[in-house]
């Protein structure tokens, strides 16, 4: 990340609703690592535009997914299908994300 876009790593930066960041202070979630917010940064991602990424697990791409998710939740007022890969996780981020 270029130095005069060091504040993208900042999740206030991001435009988010106050308690949606409270939220993520409150589990210890300031800022993402470079690798995510250059994946935001890139061609017209936070348009709606299609984003293909890879990374281990635990490297945070789900938080990637989540910030995309909820702008464009936010901004259009529509609803959006988030689909994970077992039962436990999808039951952890619906007490999460309401």
């Amino acid at each position: 990340i270029p130095e005069d876009q060091a504040d993208k790593l900042l999740l206030a930066s991001w435009g988010l609703p106050k308690a949606v960041l409270e939220k993520y202070h409150s589990l210890g979630v300031v800022q993402m690592f470079e690798w995510q917010a250059e994946c935001l940064m890139l061609g017209q991602v936070l348009e709606g535009k299609n984003l293909v990424y890879s990374a281990p697990t635990s490297a945070g791409k789900t938080l990637v997914a989540e910030l995309l998710i909820l702008k464009r939740v936010l901004e259009t007022r529509k609803k959006a299908l988030l689909v994970l890969p077992f039962v436990s996780v999808a039951k952890e981020k619906k007490c999460y994300l309401q």
